[in-house]
Parts: C-alpha cells; sequence; structure tokens
C-alpha cells in the first residue's frame, strides 16, 4: 500500500484549518455544510443499503464495516457514520480539524481515529467505504487524489463522492452569490476548479470505478437543499470497482 502521492493544497489546508473552532457552529462560517449534511446522508444511507443488501430500517447498517472519510474537516459526517456502527477513520489536510474532530467525537462518546496529512502517509489499509465530500475541487491534483481513494477501497467496496459542478448556475450561487451573502467563507471556491459529472466519471473509470449512482443537489424555496436530477450546483455519487 505504499503510495507517495501528494494531493494536498497549502492554502486551502491552511484556510480550512483557521475555521476548526467554528466548524460545528451551525450558525456559524460552516452553516452550509449543516444544512447540506442532512441532504447528503440520505443518499449515503441508500447506497450503502444497496450496495451491502441492508435493511433500510436498520439502526446500525455500518456494524462490522470500515469507513474512511477523506477530508473529514472536524468529523460532521464522521459522527453519524460511527453512530451508523462504523469502525471510521478520519483524514484532513488540516491539524487543527483533526484536533477540532478529536475533541468533538470524545465529548460526544465516540471513538473516531483522526488523522491529520496527507492521505499516501498515513499507511492506512483498505476500506469497505470510503467517502469524500466538498473535497476534490480544494486538492492540488484531482486525478491523483481519486487514485489514492480507490487505492483505499477494498475490492468490493463503496466509494461516495460529492462536489460542486462546473456551470454558470454554480458560479452565480455557489461563488459569487454564497461568498457575498455570508453563506460560506469568502475565498471558500475557486470555480475553475469545479469538476463536472463527465470529467469526475473519467478520472473514476481511470483507476476501475463505475458509478452506480449520480443525484443533484440542488436548492429550491420550498423544498430548501434536496436530492432530485438538477445536477447544476452540486452532485453526489456512489462508485465501485467495475
Amino acid at each position: 500500500m505504499a503510495s507517495t502521492a501528494k494531493t494536498i493544497n497549502d492554502a486551502e489546508a491552511a484556510h480550512f484549518g483557521a475555521l476548526a473552532a467554528d466548524w460545528w457552529d451551525p450558525k456559524g462560517s460552516s452553516a452550509m455544510l449543516h444544512k447540506l449534511n442532512p441532504v447528503r446522508l440520505g443518499f449515503i444511507r441508500g447506497a450503502i443499503d444497496l450496495h451491502f443488501g441492508g435493511d433500510s430500517k436498520a439502526r446500525h447498517p455500518l456494524t462490522g464495516k470500515t469507513v474512511l472519510d477523506v477530508g473529514c474537516g472536524a468529523g460532521l459526517l464522521c459522527e453519524p457514520l460511527a453512530r451508523m456502527g462504523a469502525a471510521v477513520t478520519g483524514v484532513d489536510a488540516a491539524p487543527e480539524n483533526a484536533e477540532a474532530a478529536k475533541a468533538h467525537a470524545l465529548q460526544s462518546g465516540l471513538t473516531i481515529d483522526y488523522r491529520a496529512g496527507e492521505l499516501a502517509a498515513q499507511g492506512l489499509g483498505r476500506f469497505d467505504v470510503v467517502t469524500s465530500m466538498e473535497v476534490i475541487e480544494h486538492v492540488s491534483d484531482p486525478a491523483a487524489f481519486v487514485a489514492e481513494l480507490a487505492r483505499h477501497l477494498k475490492p468490493d467496496g463503496l466509494l461516495l463522492l460529492s462536489t460542486p459542478n462546473r456551470t454558470a448556475a454554480s458560479r452565480i450561487f455557489l461563488v459569487e452569490a454564497a461568498e457575498r451573502l455570508g453563506q460560506v467563507p469568502r475565498g471558500t471556491h475557486d470555480w475553475h476548479r469545479f469538476l463536472t459529472p463527465e470529467e469526475l466519471m473519467a478520472m473514476l473509470a481511470d483507476v476501475g470505478l463505475e458509478v452506480v449512482e449520480m443525484q443533484g443537489i440542488f436548492f429550491s424555496p420550498l423544498k430548501g437543499l434536496h436530492l432530485g436530477d438538477n445536477m447544476a450546483l452540486n452532485y453526489i455519487l456512489s462508485a465501485k470497482f467495475k
């Protein structure tokens, strides 16, 4: 499993590390992630049940499973995955985030293995589930990052990714409007680094992965953030080895 792949963008890591203390405040700088998290979890739960043939009503569908969350921040996704029964490992580029995640997990009574630094340098094995939410648009080399995710996935494992789409709509709403209105901290997004579904699917195919399901995450005044066919702003997908 040895690898020397480097994908951390130091400027991006510093940007998010500076937000660590505020990460768990639902009204703070990560408020949008708090709103997004339940939507992502809905997709994730469905994908897990489908892939592993689980009971959709089971409280702990990941019992006996290992999960790796890459770009875990302060643990916003790791904690619900742990509550689903998984043995969770979270890796983040920013040491400040890993420390904030450890502190919150301790407060929550959860055992989660948090690490900071390059994924390739952690010496980790393969996992049943690998997740990475809103991260690939912040790394220095997206293709190398996807290869690292695949390298940590078991042959029969499930990969879950979400990221903004590079469209005119995402430029207006996710970058310009969101930052000006204070929905996300200034400097969070570089629209030119967003990947289209076609670009990401090609990277996945290059490492032997195929998309099982893909849905958009969109906003409407009536439904708020929700899953659907509209991928103009953001999309989430599940993938497995061919």
